[in-house]
Order: C-alpha cells, then sequence, then structure tokens
C-alpha cells in the first residue's frame, strides 16, 4: 500500500485538481441558461455539483501525496485526464437529454474535447442554446489542450509541469522552451490563443452573426473543431463574407501557435515568413484548393470559377485543416475530391497548432528521409544529413518519426478492420477511422457531413471514440502505457 500511494496517489490527486478546476467551467454554459431562461439551468447545477465534489474529494483524500512528476506520470496522467474529464462532459447533456446513452454522450464529449467535430445529435438548431455552447466550449478549452492550462495552475499546488507538458504536446521535437519557465510557456501560448479567438470572435460578429453564433463558431473555428449549433453547419449562414472569414482564421490556427507566440516577442513578422513548417502548410492547403477547384471546374460541377474557388477554398482549408466545417454536401462531390481532402488533414496542419493528424513537420522530415535514402541507394558512401533550415534533424527524431507514422498506420488499419467485423462498409468504416484519428470530423459515405455518426451502432461508436483519443493524444502517450517496461520500477 505504501509503494501504490507513493507512486500512484500524486496523479490521483492533480486528476482530482483537474477534475475540480474543468467544474469551474460548467459555470459558462450555466450563465447562457440562466440568461436565456432555460430550463435546462437544473441539469448545469448538478453536474457542476457532482463534477467538483468529484474533483476536490480525490484531491483532499490524497493531499499528502505530492512530488514532482516523473515521465512515467505525465503519460500516465494524460491518459487519465483525457479518458475521465470527458466522463463528467457528458452530465449537462445527459441531464437534459434523458434519451442519449452514454455510449453517445461520451463520444460528443470525446468529440469535443479532441476537437474532432463528430457528432450523434441532430435536430441541433432546436436545442437550448447553452448546450450547443458547451459542445463548443469543450473544443474551445481542447484545442491549446485542457493540460497546457493545468500547466500553469500545477506549481500553485506545489507540483512541477514540465513532464506533463512534454508528454501532452504534439509534434517530434518537444523539448525546445519558448521560455526559461515552463509555466511561462504555457501561459504564452494561451495568451495568444485568447488573443487571436477574441479577433475572431469580432470578425464573425462584425460579419453579421450574432453574438451568440459568433462566440460559438470562434470557439470550435480556433479550436479547428467544427462543431456548429446549426444541423446544416456554416451553410446555415450562406455567406462568401463569413466563409473568407472563417477561411483566413482556420489557417491561422493550422500554424503552430509558439510562431505567433515569437513573433509577438521578437516583434517581427520574420520568424513567420521563414518557418519552414507555417509555409509547408500554407503551400500544401492554398496548392490543395486551386486543385480542387480546377477539379471541380473540369467536372462541370460548378460553371462559374469565382463559385468553384470559394466553395472548394472554404471546405478544403475545413477539412484539410481537420475543421470538419461544410458549406455543402462535398459527399456528392466527384470522388477525387473528398478522398483528397480528406487525405490533406493527416499532414496539413503544423505541430503546435490545434490540428491533429500527422502533422506537417513530420510529413517534411519524412519527405528529406526518403529523399536522403534514394542518395544513398544511388552513392552508398555519400554524407548528406537530414536539415530543417540550418539545423541538423537527429537520427532518434527521425526514428521516432519512423515508429509514430507505423503506429497511425496500423492503427488505422486495425480500426478499419474492427468497424467492418461489425458490418460497416469498407468506405465509411475507412473514412470515419481517418476522420478520428485525423480529429477532422465528418468521415465520408454514411458518415459524410451531411450525416451524423448516430448510424453507428455502440460498439463502432466506441471504437470511433477511442480513434479520436488516439489522434488526439498521437498513439505514443497511450501505447506507451501498454508496455511492460512502463510498470517496472
Amino acid at each position: 500500500m505504501p509503494a501504490l500511494a507513493h507512486s500512484l496517489f500524486p496523479i490521483v490527486n492533480i486528476l482530482g485538481a483537474a477534475i475540480a478546476v474543468f467544474a469551474t467551467t460548467m459555470l459558462a454554459p450555466l450563465a447562457v441558461a440562466f440568461f436565456n431562461h432555460e430550463e435546462v439551468v437544473i441539469a448545469y447545477d448538478t453536474a457542476f455539483l457532482v463534477t467538483f465534489v468529484s474533483g476536490a474529494s480525490l484531491w483532499l483524500i490524497t493531499r499528502r501525496f505530492k512530488r514532482e512528476l516523473l515521465p512515467r506520470d505525465g503519460f500516465l496522467l494524460v491518459g487519465l485526464i483525457w479518458t475521465v474529464l470527458p466522463a463528467f462532459a457528458t452530465l449537462p447533456l445527459m441531464l437534459h437529454l434523458p434519451a442519449l446513452s452514454f455510449t453517445d454522450a461520451y463520444f460528443e464529449a470525446v468529440s469535443g474535447m479532441t476537437t474532432t467535430g463528430a457528432t450523434t445529435l441532430s435536430g441541433l438548431d432546436e436545442l437550448p442554446a447553452s448546450i450547443n455552447f458547451w459542445r463548443c466550449l469543450l473544443q474551445w478549452m481542447g484545442g491549446m489542450g485542457i493540460l497546457v492550462l493545468m500547466v500553469a495552475v500545477l506549481p500553485l499546488l506545489g507540483v512541477g509541469g514540465t513532464q506533463l507538458f512534454r508528454a501532452e504536446s504534439a509534434g517530434p521535437i518537444k523539448d525546445t522552451k519558448l521560455t526559461p519557465r515552463i509555466t511561462d510557456t504555457a501561459i504564452g501560448l494561451w495568451s495568444v490563443y485568447g488573443a487571436i479567438s477574441l479577433a475572431c470572435f469580432l470578425a464573425y460578429w462584425a460579419g453579421g452573426m450574432t453574438a451568440l453564433d459568433a462566440v460559438m463558431h470562434m470557439f470550435t473555428t480556433m479550436s479547428l473543431g467544427g462543431m456548429s449549433s446549426h444541423d446544416t453547419s456554416f451553410a446555415f449562414f450562406d455567406s462568401p463574407l463569413l466563409e473568407w472569414v472563417c477561411v483566413f482564421f482556420m489557417l491561422l490556427a493550422s500554424i503552430n501557435f509558439a510562431v505567433y507566440f515569437l513573433v509577438v516577442r521578437k516583434r517581427s513578422l520574420g520568424v513567420l515568413l521563414t518557418d519552414i513548417e507555417a509555409r509547408g502548410t500554407l503551400i500544401v492547403m492554398m496548392g490543395g484548393v486551386l486543385l480542387v477547384a480546377v477539379y471541380l471546374l473540369w467536372q462541370g460541377v460548378y460553371a462559374d470559377p469565382l463559385e468553384a474557388l470559394r466553395k472548394s477554398a472554404f471546405n478544403v482549408v475545413s477539412i484539410a485543416s481537420t475543421t470538419g466545417y461544410a458549406s455543402v454536401d462535398f459527399n456528392q462531390w466527384p470522388s477525387f475530391a473528398p478522398w483528397f481532402m480528406l487525405m490533406l488533414s493527416g499532414v496539413a496542419t503544423s505541430a503546435g497548432s490545434t490540428g491533429a493528424g500527422i502533422k506537417m513537420i513530420r510529413f517534411i522530415v519524412l519527405v528529406k528521409q526518403a529523399r536522403r535514402e534514394m542518395l544513398r541507394a544511388l552513392h552508398p558512401s555519400v554524407i548528406s544529413p537530414v536539415r530543417l533550415r540550418d539545423t541538423v534533424v537527429e537520427n532518434n527524431v527521425i526514428f521516432a518519426v519512423l515508429a509514430f507514422m507505423l503506429m497511425y498506420g496500423t492503427t488505422i488499419i486495425a480500426m478499419t478492420f474492427l468497424l467492418t467485423i461489425s458490418g460497416l462498409d469498407v468506405l465509411t468504416a475507412f473514412s470515419a477511422v481517418v476522420a478520428c484519428v485525423n480529429n477532422t470530423g465528418p468521415g465520408l459515405n454514411q458518415v459524410g457531413p451531411a450525416t451524423t455518426y448516430a448510424v453507428l451502432n455502440d460498439f463502432e461508436t466506441w471504437v470511433c471514440a477511442i480513434a479520436m483519443l488516439l489522434g488526439r493524444l498521437e498513439m505514443m502517450s497511450v501505447f506507451v502505457l501498454f508496455t511492460p517496461a512502463f510498470w517496472r520500477k
């Protein structure tokens, strides 16, 4: 028992604090419900009480057990927080929608917190505003990672957050700090995230959205989540201006927020203009937009080049950035376009952005490594290091990228087989898994942008929920928990 207390109770202590802090976020939709005179107020009262008491109790019971987190502690805590918090996030949904099963409610909460945007709900326009607000707020909080916020809170609890930050942060190069203290880094990233979020809200509001719609769609744009308060998603507004505003902010959110942080610190756009990953993200997305626009014109889907460009720009950037909004049912476009867009969702966003997937930096490293191997095939004795600008990429980073790609591909294949075994057709199964692992949201065929994931049975829904969590935590942070070495002393 003492050994168990020493090893696990400090983790449970921080988990309890995270749950208690998470409970306070329910006060925001509670305020919305109160001012709109919604009957759902009692649901938030109960959900807040249950969540806060649960978290506070865990924290109080284990408060004697505190120590600096070890690397393995960070991985375990990340896994626990990202699986436990969605369970509490289901409470407002289930209390207001008693017909909603825990499976579907958990799927909805995981989809929100992982910024996936897939949903099992329909009739969104008829839901209380506070319920839609809660769904969208979950995405905004998950965008930069609730754990990054907790890194700023952990020192107040007497626990350092460095290991936690490294376990949760995305990308192959995690040890570069923007500031000498990891807490300052977390606060800096959230400050940038908040500032751009405010600009996005004001742009939507000025563009014609109601204040509440502007807030909710700001939440899901900046998080690249894509949930909406309307069944028809962004098509509800039927506004070219709002679509172009959305495209702009989706592109901003697809770039590493650390770059913006450095732009502010150095007071120079040169950091952004010379960042190889930011350039790659913009080139791939703009190239994809032009390719799909030309393809749609060629196939006769649209006769007007400007309309083709507008539809392509919004939907390609939305899917490639893993946001998942839709202004049309692109499932009805000739098959190349939607499949191409779905594949872009795996590589287009930058590490350190609110997007998911393989990430552009890994894609660049893979391309450079492939080129190096082809050069070695021609000239076996040549020395040709992989470089990112003036920096040589160490072999251990390249090996980590290759290992990630193996796990990424294996996860998609294995989960596709699980869905097809359950009876789902292969196109729906594969696109659903890719959309969930990349945290994109809408897939194709039965889970396209005009439909929901309600067509899945409970088993299939759980597979997709797990896929979303694996995608958000980039596999390694989860799979390491199942290795024998992790549990050895």
